[in-house]
């Protein structure tokens, strides 16, 4: 079996109504998608994090490169990949590529093997994962505080135990709508806060002491993700744990954030930091340091499928019998590609996601969503 054909989709998703958070606005979902195809003709499907523009481009450049390839042995392709691109892209949009790739190829080995990937992985430590929805994005007009906890509502009737919400405006705002929005879930719903990076230490640190007495689960990307030392002394002056990570690429940006002592909790995103083989690396090299991970999962339901093969191979605390729910990132903003593209949908069932089964990544792709996000007439496939 061998590596036929490399073909990628972008996805474009318009919004009908915007929203921002603390960096840029979102009019459009616009994702990245790569289908792989071997000579037997198993097919896999992966996804990258970042530009889907950009991305696509750099799986067109690692295209020849795995083209004959042994799809089944893909930490040697990972490898070359890496190696061919080392000189020009150790961070960054390639690093995405290479993880899109990967998980393509993850995916073929399950289903050639039939076996779900978390088992390729090494065996689940779980079968279901905590979801937290991700939501909460500001939006223009008055009465933000009110709109936001009007949506956080919404998340606990759905049934979600954990809700993330943007800061990064002011740190007035963002302490009126933290303020809002546990008035309205009550006490027993996980919250958390993500201002992107907006920041700098003197105010995290601020919002921080003023946001402690909500019970705030985690303070995520609170600064800029280049200073290690700020993400460190801010652990040092609050009680809300710090989490970071999406920002970083492969084992290496990850072991600065460790051996830094920056964050309590680690973020990989597996569709940009090197795909299920690296992050399989990077999780044994955060157990070493008793570091937690809570993956960071954004677009279509192939990357959600992956991280939940991932987390339910997380090893849990060493010498515990009963361990706590592994959280799953699950966003909850207007994204119709993610919707309709994987088969079967995503399900929550009594506040939890139930791990795949089924061979590979555990979905299937629809073909007519695909054609009708990329805009390409597929061979075969009605559009409706």
């Amino acid at each position: 079996m061998k590596i036929a054909s490399v073909e990628t989709y972008l996805l474009s998703d318009k919004l009908e109504e915007s929203f921002f958070f603390s960096q840029w606005a979102y009019a459009e979902r616009r994702i990245c998608v790569v289908k792989v195809t071997t000579t037997c003709g198993i097919v896999g499907w992966g996804e990258g994090y970042g530009p889907a523009d950009v991305l696509e481009a750099g799986i067109r450049l690692l295209k020849p490169m795995v083209i004959g390839k042994n799809p089944l042995e893909q930490e040697s392709i990972w490898f070359d990949l890496y190696r061919k691109t080392l000189d020009f892209a150790r961070r960054g949009i390639l690093v995405a590529s290479i993880s899109a790739i990967d998980l393509a190829l993850w995916d073929i080995k399950g289903k050639f093997l039939g076996q779900p990937v978390s088992v390729l992985l090494g065996g689940r430590h779980r079968e279901r994962v905590l979801p937290y929805a991700t939501g909460l994005y500001f939006s223009e007009g008055e009465g933000l505080a009110n709109r936001l906890a009007c949506e956080a509502t919404e998340y606990v009737k759905q049934g979600f135990k954990a809700i993330k919400m943007k800061v990064g405006l002011t740190i007035e705002q963002d302490l009126a709508n933290v303020r809002a929005v546990r008035a309205a879930i009550g006490d027993n719903i996980k919250l958390m806060v993500d201002a992107n990076h907006a920041y700098s230490l003197r105010e995290a640190t601020e919002l921080a002491r003023k946001i402690e007495k909500y019970d705030i689960g985690w303070f995520e990307e609170p600064v800029s993700p280049e200073f290690y030392h700020h993400y460190k002394a801010l652990r040092g002056k609050t009680t809300i744990p710090i989490s970071g990570g999406e920002c970083e690429y492969l084992r290496y940006g990850h072991h600065q954030l460790l051996k830094n002592e920056s964050v309590d909790i680690l973020q990989v995103d597996i569709c940009s930091a090197g795909g299920l083989t690296e992050a399989k690396r990077i999780a044994a090299l955060a157990s070493t340091y008793g570091v937690e991970i809570i993956p960071h999962t954004w677009g279509t339901g192939i990357a959600f499928h992956a991280a939940l093969h991932f987390i339910s191979n997380l090893e849990p605390v060493p010498g515990r019998l009963y361990n706590p729910d592994f959280y799953i990132e699950y966003d909850r903003t207007s994204n119709g590609i993610r919707e309709r593209l994987t088969i079967p949908s995503i399900e929550m069932k009594e506040g939890y996601i139930e791990v795949p089964t089924a061979p590979g990544l555990g979905i299937e792709v629809d073909e007519g969503a695909l054609a009708f996000y990329s805009g390409k007439k597929l061979h075969g496939t009605k559009t409706g």
